[in-house]
């Protein structure tokens, strides 16, 4: 059965990207509903193609959700749309069903492209496809990093029409030639906030270099549409337009803000928690006094954070140098209390982190201020412990601020997160290395699989895995640039026919024909330029 989703609260607004203003909005003042000028009509279940009304009858639907009546009338008119909606809505099948009354069964090739976050999105968009288009004859492969190529290999070569994958492993096929994309109709982004949160973009830009010429139909589901979300899908997306049910406020600009209650004597632990779930691109932390905030720091800079603390105590030369670093934008995490922090000002402040509740209820205000500016999002997070929510929820009533609780993740949570950001990270860099590193390496194969069978040793691997990880944490996540532009690839290397003569990707030793159909490497994201063989 399908789950009604949780409400927004965030402010109201709609995202100024080309395409939207020039369409323009209507705007539904009793169910709070943002969606195109031109708009079509909702649909019911009964409204349905014959073929998707027994879809949803297989998998027990007695009616469509919201999210589902407005937005697949857009997708069965290929009309570019960007959908805000929150995880539990029902948004899957708002693309699902349209995209499987669009796919042709005759047609055994990649129609139909949706990139998601995590591998545990991947199997859930999958599962419901399948679960849909079992009587269709159309032919689902979920790919996703981590795992076995055999299966999703052999999907590819049985005629895969709708494919769900995480964008590091969609490219590691691309450019092995394994995928073609020549027949692709429909592009989905499923949590395009979430993928970049976990530093996807620059795949997702090299996936665009095997996108076909023709015009393709490109839809975008997002819970949040900040300004690289938005960057995102004007870089994508052919004048899409835009479409919220929000039933209270509208997630697209301002601030969320959201608290998490959590052990009194593991309030450190929680924030490492926190930061690892939210992962986010900068962030200013607040504490009451200059004890917590050097300790706080500490804490930070030895789990591996790109961290430094901003207090009174602070020699001149010291604040100076923090200081440069903040107007360059390459410190990720400021840790401050008020007093040192008046008077700083950092663009594009993705979240602001409250270690503990202010004081002073005003300094609230303050403080989750800095972030969400000048039509920007961002999201304002406290951490509270014991009686301190009754504090924080006093403020909220005050400043009438809708407040969201969400659940401390557990260790299990980040151990799964954290993986998934690994394991792209490293096919990533696998991807971006030239003929003579890829022979280099081949000297540590039989180690590494020595390695890894003996039992004692797994120490060994997980030491190397979080130095690997913590090189991580000082590298700036990329995101969108408006002046980025795209170098297509050659016609004769975005059609390279499958290989069929291996379970998996070849990667051993340098190979002439190898190179030949690889794309050249270009960077993405900040700091980016240069290429390489």
């Amino acid at each position: 059965m399908q789950e009604e989703g949780k409400e927004n609260d965030s402010t109201a607004g709609v995202p100024e990207v080309p395409g939207v203003e020039d369409r323009g909005i209507n705007m539904n003042e009793d169910e709070r509903i943002i969606e195109p000028a031109n708009s079509l009509p909702e649909v019911k279940l009964e409204d349905l193609p014959e073929q998707l009304q027994t879809a949803c009858a297989r998998a027990g639907w007695a009616r469509l959700l919201p999210v589902q009546s407005r937005a697949i009338p857009y997708v069965l008119a290929k009309r570019n749309l960007m959908v805000q909606s929150q995880t539990g809505s029902g948004k899957t099948a708002a693309f699902v069903l349209p995209i499987l009354a669009r796919i042709d069964p005759g047609k055994r090739a990649c129609q139909a492209l949706v990139l998601v976050p995590t591998r545990e999105l991947a199997g859930q968009v999958s599962r419901e496809a399948e679960t849909l288009g079992a009587e269709m004859a159309i032919r689902t492969a979920v790919v996703y990093g981590g795992v076995s190529y055999g299966p999703q290999l052999e999907a590819f070569k049985a005629g895969a029409q709708f494919v769900i994958g995480t964008p590091g492993r969609i490219l590691d096929h691309l450019i092995q030639g394994t995928l073609s994309l020549r027949e692709l109709q429909i592009l989905v982004f499923d949590e395009a906030d979430r993928m970049l949160s976990m530093g996807f973009y620059p795949d997702m830009k090299r996936i665009q270099q095997f996108m076909p010429k023709k015009p393709i139909s490109g839809y975008m589901f997002s819970a949040t549409f900040s300004p690289d979300v938005l960057r995102l899908a004007s870089q994508f997306l052919q004048d899409p337009e835009f479409l919220s049910l929000s039933q209270d406020r509208v997630h697209v600009t301002g601030t969320d803000h959201v608290y998490y209650l959590v052990p009194g004597m593991q309030r450190e632990r929680s924030l490492v928690r926190i930061i690892e779930m939210e992962n986010p691109t900068s962030a200013i932390i607040f504490c009451n006094t200059k004890a917590t905030v050097h300790f706080v720091t500490i804490v930070l800079q030895r789990f591996g954070y790109d961290a430094d603390e901003l207090s009174s105590d602070l020699s001149q030369a010291a604040r100076e140098k923090v200081m440069g670093r903040v107007k360059k934008r390459i410190l990720r995490f400021l840790v401050a209390t008020d007093v040192a922090a008046r008077g700083i000002d950092i663009q594009d402040l993705s979240h602001v982190i409250q270690y503990e509740p202010p004081e002073d209820t005003e300094l609230y205000i303050h403080r989750a201020g800095r972030t969400g500016r000048v039509g920007a999002t961002g999201t304002a997070i406290s951490i509270v412990a014991g009686m301190e929510q009754f504090k924080l929820k006093s403020i909220a009533k005050t400043y009438q601020i809708n407040m969201e609780e969400r659940i401390l993740p557990s260790e299990e949570d980040v151990e799964a997160v954290v993986s998934q950001r690994i394991t792209a990270a490293l096919e990533a860099d696998l991807r971006g290395r030239d003929r003579v590193q890829v022979e280099r390496m081949q000297r540590f194969v039989a180690l590494g699989r020595s390695l890894a069978e003996a039992e004692g040793e797994i120490p060994v691997i997980a030491m190397l895995l979080d130095d690997y990880y913590q090189r991580t944490l000082q590298t700036p996540i990329p995101s969108p640039s408006d002046e980025e532009t795209v170098e297509p690839v050659p016609a004769a290397k975005r059609e390279t026919s499958p290989r069929r003569d291996s379970d998996r990707p070849k990667r051993r030793g340098p190979s002439r024909d190898r190179d030949k159909d690889r794309p050249r490497r270009r960077r993405s994201g900040p700091g980016g330029g240069g290429e390489s063989a």
